[in-house]
């Protein structure tokens, strides 16, 4: 299958989703986090200076279908191990952000073969702490105001005015959350048995994180690259849960200079 730069449809067994594709070259698998992905999204458009982007919308995210059976992060990767078939994609990188840097993880103790390099941002998906300790503050019980605090270096960057914007894009947000709650509630955030699972992953691995990330504190994510093998871990600066969104052009040139398609990280 052949995939066109711009944003379009396709079916993976009989599962119809939307797909933005960007730049050409080495193949990059993008999986995005819990509030769904804009294709005009700048990050996209800096990590497609050096490669062949692949941004899809997860199943029940976006414009994308949602089948019944789906409703765990463990059918969702093995929906991305056929979306990786139809396409044929090999040598390719694997990026995920937060919930789909969860997917990602759960793709790749499964299988690495396609894969050349994974680089999880803010990702959830494990239990760092013990039982007592809460690892990722709980974003259902927040207000909009309190999620942009927890969430953003800069919170007036997430301040939007809800009554004033299109009723699809209402339509969108509202899928993204309904599709979050259904994948990741119970238990919050994470499978409890991923961590044991992660020494699988033989790849090279970068773990990257928002210096002011309190959704998930920058202990999390060492903890996270301390179970996967040799993984590095990098912060950045005046970023938040969503360093891909806030510092999109410094995001895109850590994983260029990581997997070699650029000389030098900043």
């Amino acid at each position: 299958m052949q995939l066109a730069d711009g944003v379009s449809r396709i079916e993976i067994e009989g599962v119809g989703i939307e797909v933005a594709v960007r730049g050409t070259g080495k193949p990059l698998l993008f999986l995005h986090p819990e509030i769904g992905i804009d294709p005009a999204a700048p990050v996209l458009a800096h990590l497609a200076k050096k490669a062949q982007v692949i941004a899809p919308s997860h199943p029940g995210f976006g414009h994308s279908e949602l089948p019944r059976a789906m409703n765990s992060v463990e059918d969702l990767s093995y929906f991305y191990l056929d979306f990786l078939d139809a396409l044929d994609l090999k040598d390719a990188i694997l990026v995920g952000a937060s919930l789909g840097g969860w997917i990602a993880a759960a793709i790749a103790v499964k299988s690495t073969a396609r894969f050349s390099h994974l680089v999880l941002a803010a990702s959830v998906g494990i239990k760092a702490g013990d039982r007592e300790h809460r690892d990722i503050a709980d974003i259902f019980a927040t207000t909009e105001p309190q999620f942009a605090e927890l969430a953003y270096f800069d919170p007036a960057a997430a301040k939007r005015d809800l009554t004033a914007l299109p009723e699809a894009e209402l339509v969108t947000i509202a899928r993204n959350r309904e599709a979050t709650a259904r994948f990741a509630w119970s238990p919050y955030m994470h499978d409890p048995k991923l961590k044991g699972r992660l020494h699988r992953i033989r790849i090279p691995s970068l773990v990257l994180w928002g210096a002011s990330d309190r959704i998930a504190a920058a202990d999390y994510g060492r903890a996270l690259a301390g179970a996967l093998p040799g993984a590095r871990f990098e912060l950045i600066e005046r970023a938040g849960h969503y360093p891909h969104l806030e510092q999109p052009e410094q995001f895109a040139r850590k994983i260029l200079a990581f997997t070699g398609l650029a000389e030098s990280a900043p």
